[in-house]
């Protein structure tokens, strides 16, 4: 059973120009039993790039990180500057989040990414799209300009479209074959362009809207996805209903499903409430848990923002210390 919850994104002084509020449907789970918890063995990372069909150099090709996972971060609660202090370190991927007309490869937000070494994770959210537009070609002419502007661009990084389309916002209306077709779709028109340089991340939500198709009837195929994904948040219980969930618990019943695709996982956002446990706990045991539970997670983004739940890394100075002491684990620095 699930609850759903409106997100509006806040655009910050420092991402504002570039980072357009966008909605999502943001969810939990209802007291899920440790026993309805899935506890498949984890697929070693070692046969990552042998179950993909991909050498060494091609998992580097794709942004994997020789070992461990590469650290995240959703810029919410502050500057890039002043955030990258606080954690003691620059995180390797910067969230940012476009609408359907946006020219992300032209931000400042992109193009400063660029310059410092970051990775950009572009969420395109198709606000207002009729997906049927996508499918018959009618939209072209604006995936074509994107597709133009990354192989131009030559760089790598991630680009996330249409995330969490197995919750409440339903692209494409819920509807799997419509999805798939039009993420297809997208995906030629940027191979045509040479924009190679794309690494394509599918993130579904970690729980799926009430009577709608189950998250990976949406997976595009294998042809299409170069890492499969995941958002997911503990929401505390700081609200009637909610129960306290580790981060293994979050991620347990989707991971076994993910990692059967053969390909590295990214976590696209990622966040604990304060109420309801120790979030320093929680982030403490962000690292052991990859390590022995999910090898096959990369990569993962901190949504850092007080917004409908604390999410921000320094919500306590106990979390933030946890933060901190996650941030620089050689782990999370490959």
């Amino acid at each position: 059973m699930t609850r759903y919850l409106r997100r509006q994104r806040a655009a910050t002084a420092e991402n504002a120009p570039d980072e357009k509020p966008s909605r999502r449907r943001l969810r939990k789970r209802y007291g899920i039993a440790a026993a309805l918890i899935l506890t498949a063995a984890a697929i070693p990372a070692a046969t990552i790039a042998a179950s993909a069909g991909t050498t060494p150099s091609d998992s580097r090709d794709i942004l994997v990180p020789d070992q461990g996972a590469l650290l995240g971060h959703y810029y919410g609660a502050g500057t890039i500057a002043d955030t990258d202090a606080r954690i003691g370190r620059k995180p390797a991927v910067h969230l940012t989040y476009y609408n359907w007309a946006d020219d992300w490869m032209a931000a400042p937000a992109t193009t400063a990414d660029f310059a410092d070494g970051r990775i950009p994770l572009v969420n395109w959210e198709p606000f207002g799209i009729n997906f049927d537009d996508i499918v018959s070609g009618s939209l072209d002419a604006t995936i074509q300009a994107r597709a133009t502007a990354a192989a131009q661009s030559g760089k790598k990084f991630f680009l996330d479209f249409a995330a969490e389309m197995n919750e409440d916002e339903g692209w494409g209306g819920h509807d799997p074959a419509k999805f798939i077709a039009a993420w297809r779709h997208i995906h030629d028109i940027f191979t045509a362009a040479g924009a190679t340089n794309v690494v394509w991340a599918w993130c579904p939500n970690v729980t799926d809207s009430s009577g709608a198709p189950a998250a990976m009837d949406y997976y595009p195929g294998d042809d299409y996805v170069d890492w499969t994904g995941v958002d997911g948040y503990n929401w505390g219980t700081s609200a009637a209903g909610f129960t306290w969930q580790s981060f293994n618990d979050v991620f347990a019943t989707i991971y076994p499903q993910l990692a059967a695709k053969g390909k590295p996982i990214i976590i696209g956002e990622m966040a604990s409430d304060e109420v309801g446990g120790s979030k320093a706990q929680w982030i403490d045991d962000i690292v052991p848990t990859l390590k022995n539970n999910y090898p096959q997670i990369k990569a993962f983004v901190w949504f850092d923002i007080d917004k409908e739940r604390h999410w921000q890394i320094n919500s306590s100075p106990e979390s933030l210390a946890a933060y901190q002491r996650m941030a620089q684990d050689p782990y999370l620095n490959p």
